[in-house]
């Protein structure tokens, strides 16, 4: 070399220099932060996919949190409903306890009414008092907002599930299809049924005709015995005396006698058997001497539901009621509508904000007045002073089967918050898990450090360090050279 002013090759060993030497702290740097990625210009398209993966798992942690926090508000109601369910039975065995009356001196009883009074108001305490994190759970407060629901035609609505979104409302139509039907026995007058009109707008058991009958129904049987010359009305009011024991009542008219069960539906029967004399009932649907009620037929927005009797039940995508009909709307063919305008208790459990994301879960009050149903009565009515009381022994069928109302509806609570728990929060929250796991592997393998690589390169980058420092070092002392052309 004979130049002096210009030494390329220092140009170029210093290029080198700096390109290793950026090398060497890109190396440091992701080996010393464990990141890849440390900005966008280490790699532009990796980062952006990078912080969409973050945006994801930061949704998938807390949906996680979200659901997690729905179990805990559930479980928290699960077990105050437990403990209403214990009250219940509790209040069941003082029912039938009082019933032994024979045994029992009217202080027992007295004593008895009392500890159902407290059990009841206990029942209204934990129902008032149960919460989360200052929410009440089972007051009402997280049970659905309905709208137009005619009593007259719907005594009693349990909203359950229903997708209704802020600033909207749900209208349901219930339509009733085909009328329910207690099931029905008749006996005409005269021919060889066994009774004769009287010329009196009534009718006997005629002349040596004393007739036994077996009455069963849905609640047990009984066998009646009338002497020749009773009455058909004398007949249908013993026969309704003893509907709490059978579930038949009995009425008569001037066309015959009819036997009806005391409540609608499939479940219902009447059988009437003359076991001595004779009582020639008109054959039914099940047999000569039986018939069965029938079930309404009911549909929810077209959907069909399941039906017992006049209680109408459908649980499908985005709607989950319970229904009681009235008689008179449950017999006849028509419909009615009804609109939820919102409530329910609302769990954000996707990560994002959107329908697919959020369930929600209606969770009626389970006070004393609530408890029960219309045909029956409620449970507060077991009170004190009560058309329930069990003061008075007359009430103690009725009061039973109040209470097993009561402890149905219960348990079917607590059955549904069980399976919105298992089927749809915990089931997610499971898939949830899973997608944090795999999201979380994919965004590491775009944005974390490879130790075995970087490790690797920096040994590289040591090397080529080193190499390029002597080089320029080199390249730097090759001018002297000209020095020996100046002698």
């Amino acid at each position: 070399m004979s130049r002096i002013n210009t030494n390329v090759s220092s140009i170029q060993a210093i290029r080198n220099l700096i390109s290793n030497q950026n090398d060497l702290n890109l190396r440091l740097e992701r080996l010393s932060s464990g990141l890849r990625i440390n900005r966008g210009a280490d790699d532009p398209a990796g980062l952006i996919a990078s912080e969409s993966l973050r945006a994801e798992i930061r949704g998938l942690t807390t949906a996680i949190s979200n659901s997690e926090r729905a179990i805990n508000v559930i479980s928290t109601a699960d077990a105050a409903l437990a403990e209403v369910s214990s009250m219940l039975l509790d209040i069941k065995e003082l029912v039938d306890r009082s019933a032994n009356s024979g045994a029992l001196s009217d202080d027992e009883i007295t004593a008895n009414q009392l500890q159902v009074d407290s059990l009841l108001e206990s029942i209204n305490r934990v129902a008032n008092s149960t919460q989360f994190n200052g929410k009440k759970l089972l007051n009402g407060g997280l049970g659905y907002n309905i709208s137009g629901q005619d009593a007259t035609n719907l005594a009693r609505l349990q909203i359950f599930g229903a997708r209704v979104f802020a600033g909207s409302t749900q209208a349901v139509t219930v339509q009733v299809t085909q009328s329910a039907q207690t099931a029905n026995i008749t006996i005409g007058v005269g021919g060889g049924s066994g009774l004769s009109a009287n010329g009196a707008g009534n009718a006997v058991l005629g002349t040596g005709n004393a007739a036994g009958i077996e009455v069963r129904g849905r609640l047990g049987s009984e066998i009646f015995t009338f002497a020749e010359g009773t009455a058909a009305s004398a007949i249908a009011t013993a026969v309704a005396a003893a509907a709490s024991l059978t579930g038949v009542t009995a009425t008569f008219s001037a066309g015959g006698m009819a036997f009806n069960s005391s409540g609608f539906g499939s479940n219902e029967f009447v059988s009437v058997r003359a076991i001595s004399g004779t009582f020639t009932v008109v054959q039914g649907d099940q047999s000569d001497i039986e018939d069965a009620g029938r079930d309404a037929g009911v549909t929810f927005n077209g959907q069909s539901a399941n039906v017992d009797g006049l209680v109408a039940k459908i649980r499908s995508n985005g709607l989950d009621v319970l229904a009681e009909l009235t008689q008179a709307f449950g017999t006849t063919i028509g419909s009615d509508t009804f609109t939820i305008t919102g409530g329910g208790a609302d769990f954000q459990i996707g990560p994002q904000v959107n329908t697919d994301g959020l369930v929600s879960i209606g969770i009626p009050a389970i006070t004393t007045s609530n408890l029960g149903n219309s045909t029956s009565g409620y449970l507060n009515t077991l009170g004190s002073g009560g058309a329930a009381e069990i003061n008075n022994k007359d009430n103690l069928p009725g009061a039973e089967l109040i209470v097993a109302a009561a402890i149905s509806q219960i348990a079917t609570l607590s059955g549904r918050l069980g399976g919105f728990q298992a089927n749809q929060v915990e089931t997610n929250l499971n898939s949830l898990r899973t997608a944090v796991e795999n999201v979380t592997a994919s965004e590491s393998t775009i944005r974390d450090t490879d130790y075995a690589v970087e490790v690797s390169k920096l040994t590289r980058a040591q090397i080529m360090m080193q190499s390029t420092t002597q080089m320029l070092g080199i390249a730097n002392q090759s001018p002297q050279i000209v020095l020996s052309l100046l002698g």
